[in-house]
């Protein structure tokens, strides 16, 4: 076999193992190791890339944010903030048809705000919100699906740990990632909005409704949420707003690892003055963030031994070569790499797709004129990515946020999430079609 043949037999061999329940990591790990041998016809080549490969990736500065948003995400769940952000967002909603489930949705916004994982916002605002879905009469199914759609807010609505390592593959701004996805971020929540009540219209069995809460007890229940809000705030106007004048013109406040540092102390100082956060419970968070840092790590050590492998076959420059020459327009080349995502979203978590397809799409879309400056090209794909990588979190049959949910509800069917999450794949989808063609929307908030 040639070299190329070795590099394109590593695609089903991967997803074969994978399909083995081979965890994604070590799957990527070992057949990179393997191809890497196989090329070169001995194993000194790879027991020395694992050597480096190890090093280079762990040694670096970037990755250090992925835990300080992590344990900011445990220390905003010890604080209560979840359960604050849905009553706030309850009292002002909560008297409408299907107000519960869209303040659900809010308070998954606000959460991820501070989260930046879609599987911790999904979970923690699944424990808040589920049994008072249930409680005001909301259908099982139309309240799992509304905490699977809402917690894929997570990734998406700034801080994200998978904008992170999307910005360590492509080598962009991750200040710049940020401020792109804060306006589609808020799209997604008021189109899952939407989609609550476009389903409470044509289902209205299947929600309840509250009784007003006075003006009052509103503006109570907002004031308890100003811990999020400064937090937020603070770490992404930090990381990206203009804050000092200096001799270069005019800095940020601090880097975004600084930022994620800074904002981890902040959620853990408010924690631990509501009480939430103990000498015990400060164990155990660091525990869970060192074991969920872990699990990223290996994966994206095991990716880049693999697209390592993949780069020393010319697989990604073949592919790019052979995209260009099929004389497919850049739009039509987007749309197909897009309903690649949202296939793949189908079998695998979100982390993988991007540490696996990145370093293979990215050269082809930066080959190809969609008559935008380099950087707003990365940033503009690398934001409608993310979107598609999420709806695969509640595409069924294995979207990972409907598992999370599910099983909080042993009662639930799947199948009926399954029916009720097609109304939010809808509004995101038609979301992917706006950002697409109108770029602008992404782009104008960046300097």
């Amino acid at each position: 076999m040639s070299t190329l043949e070795i590099g394109l037999a590593s695609f089903p061999a991967l997803l074969a193992l994978i399909f083995l329940r081979v965890p994604i990591g070590l799957a990527m790990f070992l057949v990179g190791f393997a191809g890497l041998y196989l090329v070169t016809g001995s194993s000194n080549m790879a027991l020395a890339k694992m050597k480096n490969e190890t090093y280079s990736t762990f040694s670096n500065y970037s990755l250090s944010i992925i835990p300080m948003f992590l344990l900011m995400g445990q220390f905003a769940t010890l604080g209560g903030m979840s359960q604050a952000l849905f009553k706030a967002a309850e009292s002002w909603l909560g008297h409408r048809k299907g107000g519960v489930a869209m303040a659900a949705i809010g308070a998954c916004a606000g959460f991820g705000a501070i989260a930046g994982s879609s599987l911790a916002t999904a979970a923690t605002m699944g424990r808040v919100a589920l049994p008072e879905l249930k409680s005001y009469g909301y259908a099982g199914g139309f309240s799992t699906a509304t905490l699977a759609a809402g917690g894929t807010l997570g990734i998406l609505i700034p801080p994200s740990v998978v904008l992170v390592i999307y910005a360590i593959l492509a080598e962009q701004n991750i200040s710049k990632l940020f401020l792109a996805a804060f306006v589609p971020g808020i799209m997604a929540a008021l189109g899952y909005m939407i989609a609550v009540s476009i389903y409470v219209r044509l289902y209205p069995d299947r929600a309840g409704t509250r009784a007003p809460v006075p003006y009052k007890g509103r503006f109570q229940a907002l004031a308890k949420v100003w811990p999020v809000v400064v937090i937020f705030l603070l770490v992404i106007f930090g990381i990206a707003g203009d804050w000092n004048w200096s001799q270069n013109g005019i800095q940020a406040l601090f880097t975004p690892t600084e930022g994620a540092a800074v904002g981890a102390f902040g959620v853990g100082l408010i924690a631990w003055r509501s009480g939430g956060l103990t000498w015990s419970s400060l164990v155990d968070s660091f525990l869970v963030t060192g074991r969920s840092s872990a699990m990223i790590f290996f994966i994206i050590l095991g990716a880049g031994f693999y697209n390592g492998f993949l780069s020393l076959t010319q697989v990604p420059q073949e592919i790019a070569g052979w995209v260009v020459n099929q004389g497919l327009s850049p739009m039509g080349v987007l749309l197909l790499i897009l309903l690649f995502y949202l296939l793949l979203g189908c079998l695998m978590d979100s982390l993988s797709m991007i540490l696996l397809t990145v370093p293979i799409f990215f050269p082809v879309v930066m080959s190809l004129d969609f008559a935008l400056p380099p950087e707003h090209l990365a940033i503009w794909f690398g934001i409608l990515v993310l979107i598609v990588v999420e709806v695969g979190l509640i595409t069924p049959p294995v979207g990972l946020n409907l598992f999370v949910i599910n099983a909080m509800d042993k009662e639930t069917p799947a199948v009926e999430t399954y029916k009720a999450v097609g109304f939010f794949v809808a509004t995101d989808l038609v979301r992917v079609a706006i950002l697409i063609t109108f770029p602008a929307i992404t782009l104008f908030l960046l300097p």
